[in-house]
């Protein structure tokens, strides 16, 4: 696909932010010929894998050795009900590119079929997967997109739940982490944003939560206590109406104590570290996310 053809497919995503009427096969198909604009090269080594019951992908660059003992689990984006494995396998390679370890790509149970919990359990679950796998806690990370970057938070806070080991460190990227929406940015950049709009977070938080609890900290993480969670890095472009969750984000976590590493990236839109192969930004932002991950993953 070339760069035209791919700037008319994101056009169909603006179309959808303006008129809040695409449907939801609509936006799955246009997030799978994403993935298909998108492709990994050829020395990515890609394996299906079912971790702990829930499907999933090793994807690793040619610099990331099976015997690696450092493993990242990703969380895809697209408002917990669109996206999965081929949209994301590139940014995956990417980021296996960027730190030297092996990253777990994860086909989570998506919203309406499969409304909250799931997408959380189904983290869990590979979470304690990649424990079983031998991995240490202090050698894995956790990192996630949009919505998948609030589910990495969620998932954090399932874990101290539970009483099991955190990661050494988590990354969001634009995260969506509150589902009430009281964020001023979603108003004042409604017109900036390009891509994301009011009308299409209604609806995904509809089909994953329905008429349940949007103040729910595992459905909106930001309002949750986030005391004793693991270093965290918040990329997020300065367009996004998601401006405030992952400032609000960054403003507690710092509150409770967390090490935050947060990152505004000046006219740069919702998730752009997806477009590596045609935007500089995008590259220098995955290298960004190399740094921070190494720096506490020993």
């Amino acid at each position: 696909m070339t760069a035209m053809e791919l700037e008319n497919l994101v056009g169909k995503f603006r179309k959808y932010k303006s008129s809040g009427d695409g449907s939801l096969e609509e936006r799955r198909s246009n997030m799978t010929r994403l993935g298909t604009a998108l492709p990994v090269p050829e020395d990515a080594r890609v394996e299906a894998v079912d971790a702990g019951g829930v499907a999933a992908e090793w994807v690793r660059a040619p610099n990331v050795g099976t015997e690696s003992d450092r493993a990242l689990l990703y969380l895809h984006g697209g408002g917990y009900a669109i996206g999965g494995l081929g949209s994301h396998r590139l940014l995956a390679y990417n980021l296996s590119r960027a730190t030297g370890m092996a990253c777990l790509l994860l086909d989570y149970r998506l919203a309406p079929e499969h409304p909250f919990p799931a997408a959380i359990d189904d983290t869990a679950a590979a979470y304690d997967w990649l424990l079983a796998q031998g991995y240490g806690p202090e050698r894995l990370a956790v990192a996630g997109d949009s919505a998948g970057g609030g589910l990495a938070v969620a998932a954090m806070l399932r874990l101290r739940q539970h009483d099991r080991p955190l990661p050494g460190a988590i990354a969001c990227l634009s995260p969506w982490t509150d589902m009430t929406m009281a964020g001023a940015s979603i108003t004042a950049l409604a017109e900036a944003d390009p891509l994301v709009g009011r009308s299409s977070l209604e609806s995904c938080a509809q089909w994953y939560l329905g008429d349940g609890d949007r103040a729910d900290p595992l459905a909106s993480p930001l309002l949750g206590d986030l005391t004793g969670l693991p270093p965290m890095l918040i990329q997020v472009g300065s367009e996004e109406i998601l401006l405030d969750d992952a400032a609000g984000l960054a403003a507690r976590a710092e509150q409770a104590g967390v090490t935050v590493d947060y990152q505004c990236w000046e006219q740069m839109f919702h998730v752009w570290q997806l477009y590596a192969p045609m935007l500089s930004e995008a590259r220098d932002a995955v290298d960004a996310i190399g740094v921070f991950l190494n720096r506490h993953i020993n």
